[in-house]
């Protein structure tokens, strides 16, 4: 079996979590946030739409990870999303981040924005 190095361009992968953080390269980050093609910033959760809409036009698909289980996203923060441009895909935090990675590795244009799991 021949093994192949993952790259990950500019971006980093979730390295690991916990309650209340993610890891990414290297370093920890307090939870909720968003992993954006500008960087790691907070999120203010399902409200702040305004962090995720200023990636509009550089992610086709927005992994949302709604916490330790999946759960339903808010109507009107799925709209603003999609009107936007942007897919939305909720799913459970440690889900999103696993899909993140292989999709990050891929060199797709995705975004990523954690609850706490």
């Amino acid at each position: 079996m021949r093994m192949t190095e993952i790259t990950y361009s500019d971006l980093v992968p979730i390295e690991g979590y916990g309650p209340g953080f993610f890891r990414l390269g290297g370093e920890v980050h307090d939870a909720p946030l968003a992993v954006l093609p500008t960087g790691v910033t907070p999120w203010g959760g399902f409200d702040d739409t305004e962090t995720l809409l200023k990636a509009a036009g550089q992610v086709d698909v927005m992994f949302v990870g709604t916490g330790a289980e999946i759960a339903h996203v808010p109507e009107s923060f799925r709209t603003a999303l999609e009107d936007a441009g942007m897919g939305i895909e909720p799913m459970a935090s440690p889900t999103a981040c696993r899909t993140y990675n292989v999709l990050l590795s891929e060199g797709r244009r995705i975004g990523l924005a954690l609850l706490s799991v």
